[in-house]
């Protein structure tokens, strides 16, 4: 059995790696615009100001990319909550800053995206306020985790909205859609791929907790859900559209990331880490 770590000791410790990769992202992540994406040419005034109102036949895109532009402007939405749920945690230091880079970074997706469907009309705007405003009342929260466990589900959060994102484009239906979509694709990749690293080094740190979180995070695993008027939900309606399906989240996100922290070739684990790996085997590539 290895020393377990605290929680504050695991902060202080990874402190220097959470540095590394923050220089490293901020060096890497391309510099972009969220107006550059938005089809200004296109709007007009609703009544309030004299214009007209929303109309279904305004609408030039299909329901999948409607309700893939929709979810993704929701889940983006509730970035106050999801900053709280980090902030709880990652409080100090380069952890904090961060924190703040990655809340930037997200906040951007939302701008992007409620414009341009402000814009071209694509969505109802009232229908899509009532629902903002249901999906934020209720807000996010997890149940209380330690830190290697918040940085294993962020990077199965990002992975997965990154599947997401990429398969909105693939669906190729109008050229502004599918560089939004790519653009916010590649910004959650990148996301993704910080929050592994940590994982990485906490691996190294603490194999034994590290892969034990791994396990707990994994089995108790699910995707931000958006319950929408018409009494259905996200999670049926994009895996319905092929945009995001539960039923391939352990090809498409869950082993390529054990992959890369090598789970299955490591020789450090004690019997406790040995138990949490074997709970991993049926993502054994």
């Amino acid at each position: 059995m290895q020393n377990e770590f605290l929680d504050r000791e695991l902060l202080e410790s990874l402190a220097p790696e959470v540095e590394a990769n923050l220089v490293r992202h901020v060096a890497v992540a391309a510099e972009w615009q969220p107006h550059d994406y938005v089809p200004w040419d296109d709007g007009r005034n609703f009544e309030f100001l004299g214009g007209t109102d929303w109309e279904p036949a305004q609408s030039e895109l299909s329901e999948v990319s409607k309700l893939a532009l929709t979810v993704a402007v929701l889940v983006a939405d509730n970035l106050p909550a999801y900053h709280r749920e980090l902030a709880k945690y990652l409080r100090t230091g380069p952890w904090w800053r961060w924190v703040g880079r990655w809340t930037a970074e997200e906040n951007r997706h939302e701008i992007m995206i409620r414009n341009y469907l402000m814009v071209t009309r694509a969505v109802d705007p009232i229908a899509l306020e009532r629902v903002r405003m249901e999906h934020m009342t209720l807000g996010f929260s997890r149940p209380g985790m330690h830190l290697i466990d918040v940085l294993a589900a962020s990077a199965f959060e990002e992975a997965a909205a990154a599947v997401r994102h990429r398969n909105t484009a693939a669906l190729s239906e109008d050229p502004i859609v599918v560089t939004i979509a790519e653009r916010l694709a590649a910004d959650d990749e990148l996301h993704a791929i910080f929050f592994a690293n940590l994982v990485s080094a906490a691996l190294d740190q603490a194999p034994d907790q590290a892969v034990r979180a791994i396990a707990d995070r994994v089995a108790d695993f699910h995707v931000p859900v958006v319950h929408l008027q018409d009494g259905t939900n996200s999670d049926d309606l994009l895996a319905e559209a092929g945009i995001y399906d539960p039923s391939r989240q352990n090809e498409l996100v869950f082993t390529p990331l054990l992959e890369r922290w090598n789970i299955f070739g490591r020789t450090d684990f004690s019997e406790q880490g040995e138990k949490a790996r074997a709970e991993l085997d049926h993502l054994r590539p």
